[in-house]
């Protein structure tokens, strides 16, 4: 299957594809994704009444927000709710709170909160109470491979009879037959399984979280061996729809200003520097 076709069958499931240069280095150009669609510029709503605006997170998901080694909130997710308070000129009634995260839902519908910014799932069943904002990030599935193995024809032909390593029983196994089928997929019990099977020569490539694939790749295990290939590939019938911010849903008005802010943070480039700091290899 060419990536023409894989990119047509993802749009036909209702699902995205964005394909890029295959990167070969560690030290290659960090490429920075944007998901706001400038085209459809939010109007900027007017705040007036507001007197406190407080973003609920967690500490247990690593980059987007956890304790850094000083024990201070960090993150990808709570980078942007400070930048978002500082676009809106709403600094000074701004407050970021960590809870556990099986918390953060029902606070948020206490009135403990006007937003949480960790992660809640987009799902229809949380639409049904929460406003959310357009997401900001979405999870890229990756292939990692050899850097002595040049994927490009293989990428390009569907992979066809290339062996894949995949953990089993996931959205990326799912995704890999669906969008994929030509390649020899090797199911695994988990993500160090097929790496190690990539280190070993037992598959040539690795399908998965581009994620974590990002950060094993900057880690020591990998040794420098591997690096992406082909993709990223994005779809939300896979994947999900990615990180937004919730607000409950009287306060839309609130999820419209921060869909403001954050088109406007990518224009000036600040949301690319925010991942730069959260990825040392761009997950895209």
């Amino acid at each position: 299957m060419s990536l023409a076709l894989v990119a047509f069958s993802i749009l036909a499931s209702g699902a995205r594809a964005q394909e890029a240069p295959p990167s070969r280095a560690l030290t290659a150009q960090v490429v920075t994704p944007n998901f706001s669609d400038q085209r459809q510029r939010p109007s900027a709503p007017a705040l007036s009444g507001l007197w406190r605006v407080r973003f609920l997170t967690s500490v247990d998901y690593p980059p987007f927000n956890f304790l850094d080694a000083r024990g201070r909130l960090a993150g990808l997710n709570v980078e942007l709710a400070r930048a978002i308070c500082e676009e809106l000129e709403i600094t000074d009634i701004c407050q970021i709170e960590a809870r556990p995260f099986e918390e953060l839902l029902p606070a948020l519908e206490a009135g403990e909160g006007e937003a949480i910014i960790a992660g809640l799932a987009v799902t229809a069943e949380n639409r049904q109470a929460l406003a959310f904002t357009e997401p900001y990030f979405r999870y890229p599935a990756r292939f990692v491979a050899s850097t002595e193995l040049d994927l490009s024809a293989s990428l390009a032909a569907g992979m066809s009879g290339r062996r894949v390593g995949v953990v089993q029983n996931t959205a990326h196994a799912a995704m890999l037959a669906a969008f994929f089928p030509a390649a020899t997929a090797t199911p695994l019990e988990t993500r160090d399984a097929a790496l190690t099977a990539l280190r070993a020569g037992d598959v040539e490539a690795v399908f998965g979280d581009g994620v974590g694939l990002s950060f094993w790749l900057a880690s020591e295990a990998a040794q420098g061996c591997c690096a992406f290939a082909g993709g990223p590939y994005l779809s939300d019938r896979f994947l999900g729809e990615g990180l937004a911010i919730a607000v409950r849903d009287e306060n839309a008005t609130l999820a419209d200003a921060f869909d403001d802010a954050i088109v406007r943070l990518v224009e000036k480039r600040r949301f690319s520097e925010l991942l730069l700091r959260a990825f040392p290899i761009s997950a895209f």
